[in-house]
């Protein structure tokens, strides 16, 4: 099971060949996951109050098939792994078009960022449950501890 959003594609979101353009599978993802956590209860206020942001290490993109202007796709959240304490986390995105075919995937690696240390952390405990419960790939894995913070 996976938390999905639906986006239709709009003239800004498409390049010269009349396709989605490459930044837009990003930035879609990005919204899916933000949204995914606002509805856990992870606003960005919630973020703020604990000095928290999600930062991306890596990025990976697979293009499969074209997503031409006015089509309906549907974005997909699943995890790929996490750290046992939910410092560190890899989430899928996978991009079904109107046919219900996979267009692109885009799998991000990421973790929490101290915003007052500027440093990679642990999670308060509520979000990082939250995490460990996300919907999970084929192929889930744990992923090892932050260095000396997990």
């Amino acid at each position: 099971m996976s938390y999905s959003r639906e986006f239709v594609i709009r003239w800004s979101d498409a390049d010269a060949n009349g396709h989605v353009r490459h930044t837009v599978y990003p930035e879609l993802g990005v919204e899916v996951r933000l949204a995914w956590l606002v509805e856990g209860g992870f606003s960005w206020s919630w973020l703020e109050q604990h000095h928290l942001g999600p930062v991306l290490l890596r990025e990976e993109i697979d293009y499969l098939k074209e997503l031409p202007l006015g089509a309906v796709v549907r974005v997909d959240l699943e995890a790929l792994g996490t750290s046992p304490y939910g410092g560190r986390w890899r989430l899928r995105h996978t991009f079904h078009n109107d046919s219900g075919d996979v267009a692109a995937r885009v799998v991000v690696a990421g973790g929490w960022l101290d915003l007052e240390v500027r440093r990679l952390a642990v999670p308060p405990a509520e979000l990082a449950a939250y995490f460990a419960a996300a919907p999970r790939a084929e192929g889930f894995e744990e992923l090892p501890p932050l260095r000396r913070r997990e």
